[in-house]
């Protein structure tokens, strides 16, 4: 099976290793902008969807797997990007979703959402089934029960695959070292000043917080994978397990990112040799990596790269200095008030960030808007967000002064002193492109698939 996604254990021909970067994002101006990017550079697109933003049940997004793909494809249609470049992931398939529910519950709406993720076409499916329910004692799961259960569900979906018939049968991932989503280091509060130091992205935390994944604890791990999944009849699902979750040291936090360091991270690239079949690596909460990174990531065999707060970060990094540039303007008769209206939303309505952010108000004030977990992107939908993005970019649709696109926009004034007049559409699209760059140039995949995706 000559499947893009499987073959990126092995290096090309020419020696330089194999990667792909996965787009963690439901949200359309992000979308958008990686599949400009993809078509425009001729790269495979890897788009995911997590259990809890995409289900059955519409998650937090109101989209069921059927709409969200369709909605995904249809933007690539419409951007002319060629369907066999666009690959739609299932990111923490499992009871992880439903953990408040008892397991036998639970793992039923697992499955459900599993059929109803390969019924839509989605190509690879990350089992993710280390969660305890609430009739289970501790929060994670002993690996041999976490490996039945996703075998379990993995029957599931080879089973709806079946009746695709002329479509490609999905790929799998598997894996016990998955971070919590959203960026989950625990951090202190930073020394006075970091908040505003340019390398602020760069920084790792002291004293080695995070724990990397140890080749033992990891080659026991796939071993009760397999013997799950063999037990279960699955040899040949086995077969197209595309990629193993691994922790190399890398995460962030409100304000500070752990950095890849190859020394901390030597002994787990080493044992990818080992691993069976055609598995890589693949790393969660890889955002806001220095490009040099992304690039000894690659190199080290951490193959697939998973990222999403840092494209919404950089969308509110456009938007925000959008109505920056919109205040300075004289005549604007009706202003968007874009921070003023997010800001209020965020304190009406604190849920998605009250258990992620902790301090005083000018604290939470400052979080709400700059922390790299970007729990902004929650609020962006919301019909009073919207209303005032729109107002924004009408009240911005003429030529935006030069001066003022060198003041709050610098990194795109190369763009326009070659001529071109960004819209503020463009403003927003590129300056997520420029944080996408920085990984699709390293991980950079050309291959080809056999079969047009679904």
């Amino acid at each position: 099976m000559d499947h893009p996604l499987l073959n990126l254990h092995r290096r090309r021909p020419d020696g330089t290793p194999s990667g792909v970067v996965a787009v963690c994002s439901s949200h359309p101006a992000v979308l958008r902008a990686a599949i400009e990017e993809a078509r425009e550079e001729g790269r495979l697109l890897l788009v995911e969807a997590t259990g809890s933003q995409v289900n059955q049940d519409g998650g937090y997004t109101g989209m069921t797997p059927a709409v969200f793909a369709g909605a995904v494809r249809k933007m690539a249609d419409a951007a002319g990007l060629p369907a066999d470049r666009l690959f739609l992931g299932a990111d923490h398939m499992g009871p992880i979703v439903w953990k408040h529910e008892p397991a036998q519950t639970a793992m039923k709406k697992a499955a459900k959402l599993v059929r109803c993720c390969i019924q839509a076409g989605f190509a690879k499916i990350h089992l993710d089934t280390s969660a305890a329910c609430a009739d289970e004692a501790g929060s994670r799961l002993p690996v041999d029960v976490a490996a039945v259960r996703a075998a379990a569900l993995c029957q599931a979906a080879e089973a709806a695959a079946e009746d695709r018939i002329g479509h490609a049968p999905p790929v799998y991932v598997i894996g016990e070292d998955v971070p919590p989503p959203g960026g989950g280091l625990e951090e202190d509060d930073p020394p006075h000043g970091s908040d505003r130091d340019p390398e602020r992205f760069h920084q790792r935390l002291p004293g080695g917080r995070l724990k990397v994944t140890g080749p033992e604890e990891l080659a026991a791990a796939i071993d009760q994978f397999e013997k799950a999944f063999r037990a279960a009849g699955l040899e040949t699902a086995w077969e197209r397990m595309a990629a193993v979750v691994v922790q190399p040291g890398v995460e962030f936090g409100n304000r500070t990112v752990a950095g890849y360091r190859r020394e901390q991270a030597s002994k787990l690239a080493a044992c990818h040799s080992e691993l069976p079949g055609r598995m890589t690596f693949e790393v969660h909460s890889a955002d806001y990596q220095a490009p040099g990174a992304v690039a000894q990531m690659i190199e080290d065999h951490f193959s697939i790269l998973k990222i999403g707060p840092c494209l919404t970060f950089a969308y509110r990094e456009a938007l925000f200095a959008l109505a920056g540039i919109e205040e300075e303007l004289p005549a604007v008769s009706c202003p968007s008030n874009l921070r003023r209206v997010m800001e209020a939303l965020m304190t009406a309505r604190p849920e998605p960030w009250k258990g992620y952010y902790r301090g005083p108000e000018d604290a939470l004030r400052y979080l709400r808007s700059y922390s790299l977990r970007d729990r902004i992107r929650y609020y962006w939908m919301h019909p009073e967000a919207r209303k005032a993005v729109a107002r924004l970019m009408e009240n911005l649709a003429g030529p935006i002064p030069d001066a003022l696109l060198h003041q709050y926009l610098p990194d795109l004034c190369a763009a326009v002193g070659k001529g071109l007049r960004m819209t503020p559409q463009e403003v927003v699209s590129r300056r997520i492109q420029n944080m996408l760059e920085g990984y699709t140039r390293a991980a950079d995949n050309d291959e080809k698939p056999s079969q047009q995706s679904p």
